[in-house]
């Protein structure tokens, strides 16, 4: 911008009204500088919370508690118990077959219309699957269970890595119906 440019308030009367929520700022008012009412209430901008771990088993009772007290920050009380499961099955998967020794995974949670979605990033390759399991294996089966609880999951391609994410629907017709994944 030159020193003649009008100042960006000219050209863009509506400020975002900014609040800090989580450590991240987030707009839920637009405002004129002429009128303090609010204007688009229902815009509702997701809400998100993230956390880096090391590569340690240790990690995934610190990222089951950061979901806990992420869904009582929340209000989120319905589903608690399937988020964390699956937060619990995602984080373990991340450490045993997708973050390399010397990285670490990110549990990232987000909250919008009636959702709230896990995201675990991990810098490894591969696709993971749901698995045939041995039935007297002691592991092999978390896929299977986010399946099972999760109304959606899936992959998402990440440089490196993948994204390993499930939805849960927070009320009465917000879930989105059959487990499905990849």
């Amino acid at each position: 911008m030159n020193q003649n440019s009008p100042p960006w308030k000219a050209n863009y009367p509506y400020q975002p009204v900014l609040n800090i929520g989580y450590g991240f700022p987030y707009s839920t008012t637009l405002v004129t500088e002429g009128d303090h009412r609010r204007v688009n209430v229902e815009i509702q901008p997701a809400l998100l919370r993230e956390r880096f771990y090391p590569r340690s088993r240790q990690t995934v009772r610190p990222a089951r508690e950061f979901a806990a007290e992420t869904l009582h920050a929340w209000g989120v009380t319905c589903r608690r118990d399937d988020v964390l499961l699956c937060v619990s099955e995602l984080a373990t998967n991340a450490l045993l077959h997708g973050v390399p020794p010397g990285r670490g995974y990110r549990l990232r949670m987000l909250r919008f219309e009636g959702v709230v979605r896990v995201e675990v990033h991990d810098s490894g390759g591969g696709r993971p699957r749901i698995g045939r399991g041995d039935p007297g294996a002691e592991g092999g089966r978390g896929l299977l269970l986010v399946a099972a609880v999760a109304d959606r999951w899936g992959t998402l391609p990440r440089v490196p890595g993948k994204v390993v994410w499930c939805e849960f629907g927070l009320g009465p017709g917000a879930a989105g119906g059959p487990a499905h994944g990849l």
